[in-house]
């Protein structure tokens, strides 16, 4: 393992992008979501031809010093201009706080690096226009998630809903609350090097509260199935003043306390909520479709099991259970089942397909912008009390007409 102490000289901008048959990745933040998932996950033996994990870059070296010991990586940075000044990687993940997602994207793109964004890719939409816009300038891939379109259920949702399974729609109810969870994640207090590793940014602007953090997935998935919104109407506040771990009191800066009511055309509304509490259903943000004629529910159809492709995957498996869930994603087999956060694995391997294969992917910059709008235009809704228009849309792949299905 090399760990680099000093500055590079800058690579020349506009660099030519390398050709590749294995995609080496840096992942910029050793946190929570790197530790129990993209580090077990992308040094499988069975994407070991495919992609290497050959940098970690995080400000506490120490931690990220440990989990590269652990998982035989060879390169550790601890700022990030050392490592894209480096020729170490060809492609990045960026999984450190939501905050700095976008300064982090667009310094990767300069320095010619692909791009996996965890979620969200920015917090607002100019940032994301200026990072779509600077990737297709340099000829550079972003896959961002989450990449909820992935999953079979959600475009067997979507199908049922255009074949009036359920009469007409009338209205969805989604959303995802924060609880305590990130308060309890044991990886934060067990983490490599000896070091704790603080949530303190997920209730602090910019980029903290739930909607950005836990509703991002009941968006993604609402807008999966009805495609792009129009408009959005809001009420947002902080409902939790203060937050404790271990030993520490820190204030809530970010709403944490937000309901959305979003406009879809055609008068389909959908109520959308990232909160400090609460939840509709145990399926992690799973929409509630209400129909003329009845409901979907996550997986069900008026309560009963609908089939879609891949459903013998879940078989025996809760619906509550998120991780058995992602079975059904692409790339997610084997000792990928046993894994936490299969979902974002699947995801950095769209971004390895797209660059090695040229294979194309539903999970675009473009459907990740749309719901930041959706975010970012609800809390100006909720600032001025009024109904305000989305500036952004995106292009679903059309739905052809389904056969052989069970309901």
């Amino acid at each position: 393992m090399t760990v680099h102490k000093r500055c590079y000289p800058s690579k020349a901008l506009g660099a030519a992008v390398r050709m590749v048959d294995r995609l080496r990745v840096g992942i910029i933040g050793v946190g929570a979501i790197s530790l129990r998932g993209l580090l077990p996950h992308l040094t499988q033996a069975d994407v070991a031809g495919r992609v290497a994990v050959t940098a970690l870059c995080d400000p506490v070296v120490e931690r990220a010093e440990a989990a590269a010991a652990a998982y035989g990586v060879e390169h550790v940075f601890a700022e990030l201009d050392e490592l894209l000044a480096a020729d170490v990687v060809d492609a990045v993940t960026v999984a450190g706080p939501i905050g700095l997602h976008y300064e982090h994207c667009r310094a990767a793109l300069l320095a010619g690096k692909h791009v996996h964004c965890n979620k969200t890719l920015s917090t607002t939409v100019a940032e994301a226009d200026d990072l779509i816009a600077l990737a297709g300038e340099r000829d550079l891939n972003i896959v961002a998630s989450p990449g909820e379109v992935l999953r079979p259920q959600l475009t067997r949702t979507r199908e049922l809903i255009q074949e009036q399974a359920i009469g007409k729609l009338a209205w969805v109810l989604c959303g995802g609350a924060f609880d305590q969870y990130h308060e309890d994640e044991p990886e934060r207090v067990d983490a490599p090097g000896g070091t704790t590793i603080n949530p303190a940014w997920y209730f602090r602007n910019p980029g903290g509260g739930p909607m950005y953090d836990i509703a991002v997935y009941a968006l993604h998935q609402l807008t999966s199935v009805l495609g792009p919104a129009k408009a959005v109407t809001a009420m947002s506040g902080i409902r939790i003043p203060a937050r404790n771990f271990r030993d520490t009191t820190f204030v809530t800066e970010a709403d944490d306390n937000t309901i959305l009511l979003i406009d879809f055309g055609e008068d389909v509304f959908a109520v959308a909520y990232g909160t400090a509490a609460g939840a509709h259903t145990d399926q992690h943000g799973a929409g509630l479709y209400f129909g003329t004629k009845g409901t979907i529910e996550g997986t069900l159809l008026n309560g009963e099991p609908f089939s879609f492709s891949g459903c013998e995957l879940l078989e025996g498996a809760p619906a509550s259970d998120w991780n058995a869930q992602m079975r059904v994603l692409p790339h997610v087999a084997g000792e990928h089942w046993n894994i936490p956060e299969a979902h974002v694995f699947a995801d950095v391997m769209q971004l390895v397909d797209l660059v090695i294969d040229g294979a194309a992917t539903p999970v675009t910059s473009e459907h990740a912008r749309h719901v930041i709008d959706i975010i970012e235009t609800g809390y100006r809704s909720a600032a001025t009390g009024m109904r305000q228009n989305l500036s952004t849309t995106f292009a679903l792949a059309p739905v052809e007409p389904a056969s052989g299905y069970l309901r």
